[in-house]
């Protein structure tokens, strides 16, 4: 009976039989979704076994710093690009500048953002990555974003802020530890810019508020693929 219905259905609707080619263009609209999904799921949350870890290394203060950071990934991921450059931007600013050599014993190391919020202390890039891997988080696109070398001439040495491109050829703006209100490139004359990159691409820029020229992909930064392998390994 039921066979009957669906032919008499079929027939009257003038569906074609399910080809095999139909059946691929329907898996692959299928896995596309998925993958859409997939890319803008929630953030990844810390378990409570991985938090009694991170209590045990940084204290109940960082487990606290920890879920107030989690509850900003989680609870935000709906506000604009802007709203969510100043959420990100007031939280990382209330951590403490402190030297590589000082703080990990290193000349140069690049701290993951759960390292960054568990010593609630860092340098220059500290604070720049931990705000990029937090708005990629909160869903901003990784081709808005950009980690930028640059001279800082209020202090006379090399520094890194982030930058977010609203569109590939608009001005960015900064986010910066040094400077606590977010700014048009323009309005930062203190900075002069060398190159930038994120997950994608490497730029050389003289100009900081002009893209400059690609030279590169970005793993061809040694320290950063060192700083990716970490984070996957620990959170």
């Amino acid at each position: 009976m039921m066979h009957k219905f669906l032919h008499k259905s079929q027939h009257r609707l003038h569906l074609h039989p399910v080809t095999s080619d139909t059946r691929l263009r329907f898996l692959l609209v299928f896995l596309a979704l998925l993958l859409a999904i997939a890319t803008t799921s929630a953030p990844r949350l810390l378990n409570q076994q991985q938090l009694k870890i991170l209590k045990n290394q940084y204290g109940q203060a960082a487990v606290d710093r920890i879920l107030i950071w989690q509850q900003l990934l989680t609870g935000h991921r709906d506000e604009t690009d802007m709203e969510k450059l100043i959420l990100v931007n007031d939280y990382f600013n209330g951590m403490r500048f402190v030297g590589d050599m000082e703080h990990w014993g290193e000349k140069d190391y690049w701290a993951t953002p759960i390292e960054f919020i568990g010593t609630a202390a860092g340098d220059c890039e500290d604070f720049s990555i931990a705000k990029y891997f937090s708005l990629r988080e909160l869903g901003v696109a990784t081709e808005k974003l950009r980690l930028i070398y640059v001279k800082a001439k209020t202090i006379n040495q090399a520094h890194m802020v982030l930058g977010y491109y609203e569109t590939p050829d608009s001005e960015p703006v900064i986010l910066d530890n040094i400077e606590p209100d977010i700014k048009p490139a323009s309005s930062r004359q203190d900075l002069i810019p060398s190159y930038s990159f994120n997950g994608n691409s490497l730029w050389r820029s003289k100009m900081l508020r002009e893209g400059g020229k690609k030279v590169g992909n970005s793993e061809n930064i040694g320290i950063w693929r060192m700083l990716l392998k970490r984070i996957d390994m620990n959170y």
